[in-house]
C-alpha cells in the first residue's frame, strides 16, 4: 500500500493519511444532511408530492455517491481530494431544473448523467484544456459567487427567515417564530467557529444547532442513532429511466440543463484541482501531474452518482483542510470515502436536520462562494456589466441558469461595443446564440 500510494515520495505516513482523511469528512459531513433537505425541497411549501425526491433515498445515494467519488479519485488519480455531491449543483438541480423549470426530477438525473458521459469525452478528446480557456476568468469567478448568493437565499428562504410579501415580493419573515430563531442561533454558533477557526465549523456548527433545535422541541428526537440502511430503490436508476423519454430530452431547454450542469462542475472541478494540489505542494513545473485522471474520476462519480439518485458529484475545496493535517496522497481520499460509508448507517438522525438546521450551513457556504467577486475587475464597465448581471440575476429570478444565460448574452455585446471582439473567443459567441434561444423558445 505504502508503495502503491508512493507514501516515500511524498514523505507522508498511514497515521498522517488517516487524519487527514478523517479531517477531510468532518469538514465535508454536512453534506450529508444538506443534499437530501435541498433535492427533497424540505421547507418550500405548496410543492406536489411527486415534484420532490425521496429524501431518505437521496441520504443513501448522497453516501454511495462519496464514497465511489473517493476511491475513483484516491485510486486512479492518488489525490488527497475528496468528493461529493456539489453545493450549488444541487441547489440549480432542485431549485432551478426541477421547481422552475418543472422537469421531473427523474428527467433532471438524466442532464446528470449527459453531463458526466460529456465530461468524460471531453476529457478523453483533450477538449476540457481548450474550452476551460474559452470562457473568461471574471465570468467564472461571477458564476460561483452568483451560486453564492443563490444558495444563501435558499437558505433564508427555507428557515423562514425571508419570506414571500404581496406589496414588496419578499420582507422578514416572523423573528419570533421558534424556527426562525434556531436558525439564528445557529447562524451565530457557525459564525463563530468559523472565526475562530474551529475544524469542521460548518459541521459541528450543525450539529449544536440540531441539538439546540432538539433540547427546545423545535427539532424531532431520532428513534435512534444507528438503524437499518434505507431503500435507494425510490431514486436508483431512475436517470436510466429518462433515457427511454426522447421528447424530453431532445429539445434545447434539456440541452441548457445539461450544459450547465457540465459548466459548474468544470470550473469547480479545475479549480479545486490546482488549489488543493497547489497547498501539498503536488504541482510540478506549473502543471498538475495526473489532471487528466483526476478529471476522469470526478467525470466517472457525477455518472455514479446520477445512477444511485442524487446531483452532480463533484471534487471538494474542503479537501485544503484534510491537506492542512498532513494528507498528500490518494489513501486520505480512500479513508475519506469508507468514512462517507459508513454514515450510511446513521440515517436515523436525519430527521433532525431540518430547514431550520440546514440553512447556516448553506448561508455560510454561499458567504464562501462570494467571495469570488473580489476576483472580478469591476473597473472594466465592459466586464463588470454581464458579471453584475449573472450575480444578481441567481437569486432575483430564482434561476442559476438565467443568472448564467444573461450574463453570457451581455459579455460579447459589452466586450463588442468596447472595442475587445479579439478577446472574446469564439465559444462565447456559441454559447450567445444558444442562450438567446433558450429566452426565446423556452423560458
Amino acid at each position: 500500500m505504502k508503495k502503491f500510494f508512493g507514501f516515500d515520495e511524498l514523505d507522508t505516513n498511514f497515521k498522517r493519511e488517516v487524519i487527514g482523511g478523517l479531517t477531510t469528512f468532518l469538514s465535508m459531513a454536512y453534506i450529508l444532511a444538506v443534499n437530501p433537505s435541498i433535492l427533497s425541497l424540505q421547507g418550500i411549501e405548496g410543492v406536489p408530492d411527486d415534484m420532490k425526491m425521496d429524501i431518505n433515498a437521496v441520504f443513501v445515494a448522497t453516501c454511495l455517491a462519496a464514497f465511489v467519488g473517493c476511491l475513483f479519485m484516491g485510486i486512479i488519480a492518488k489525490y488527497p481530494i475528496a468528493l461529493a455531491p456539489g453545493m450549488g449543483l444541487n441547489a440549480f438541480f432542485a431549485f432551478t431544473v426541477v421547481l422552475t423549470m418543472g422537469i421531473p426530477w427523474q428527467t433532471a438525473l438524466t442532464g446528470v448523467l449527459f453531463s458526466g458521459v460529456v465530461f468524460v469525452i471531453l476529457t478523453l478528446t483533450g477538449l476540457r484544456e481548450y474550452i476551460i480557456n474559452a470562457i473568461p476568468m471574471e465570468m467564472k469567478m461571477a458564476v460561483s459567487a452568483g451560486i453564492g448568493f443563490f444558495i444563501t437565499f435558499v437558505g433564508l428562504q427555507s428557515s423562514g427567515i425571508i419570506a414571500g410579501d404581496e406589496a414588496t415580493l419578499i420582507s422578514l419573515g416572523n423573528v419570533q417564530s421558534g424556527g426562525v430563531l434556531l436558525t439564528f442561533a445557529g447562524l451565530v454558533i457557525t459564525v463563530i467557529l468559523m472565526t475562530k477557526k474551529v475544524p469542521a465549523a460548518i459541521f459541528v456548527g450543525m450539529i449544536a444547532t440540531a441539538v439546540l433545535g432538539i433540547v427546545t422541541g423545535i427539532v424531532p428526537m431520532p428513534s435512534a442513532v444507528v438503524g437499518s440502511v434505507p431503500s435507494v430503490a425510490p431514486t436508483f436508476g431512475a436517470a436510466l429511466e429518462g433515457l427511454m423519454d426522447f421528447e424530453a430530452i431532445f429539445n434545447v431547454q434539456f440541452m441548457i440543463v445539461v450544459l450547465t450542469f457540465l459548466f459548474v462542475d468544470f470550473f469547480d472541478t479545475a479549480g479545486t484541482l490546482v488549489g488543493v494540489a497547489s497547498q501539498a505542494n503536488l504541482i510540478k513545473d506549473n502543471k498538475l501531474p495526473r489532471a487528466s485522471k483526476a478529471l476522469l474520476a470526478d467525470a466517472f462519480a457525477t455518472i455514479t452518482g446520477a445512477i444511485f439518485g442524487t446531483s452532480t458529484t463533484t471534487s471538494y475545496v474542503e479537501s485544503t483542510a484534510g491537506v492542512a493535517a498532513g494528507a498528500r496522497s490518494g489513501f486520505a481520499s480512500v479513508v475519506t470515502g469508507v468514512l462517507f460509508l459508513a454514515a450510511i448507517f446513521f440515517s436515523p438522525l436525519i430527521v433532525t436536520f431540518t430547514s431550520e438546521v440546514t440553512a447556516p450551513a448553506l448561508i455560510i457556504v454561499g458567504i464562501l462562494m462570494a467571495s469570488n467577486l473580489s476576483k472580478i475587475t469591476w473597473g472594466r464597465f465592459e466586464v463588470a456589466v454581464p458579471a453584475f448581471l449573472t450575480v444578481f440575476m441567481m437569486p432575483l429570478t430564482y434561476s442559476i441558469a438565467t443568472g448564467i444565460a444573461i450574463g453570457f448574452i451581455f459579455y460579447p455585446i459589452t466586450m463588442l461595443m468596447a472595442g475587445k471582439r479579439k478577446e472574446v473567443h469564439p465559444i462565447m459567441y456559441g454559447l450567445f446564440i444558444v442562450f438567446i434561444l433558450y429566452f426565446l423558445f423556452i423560458n
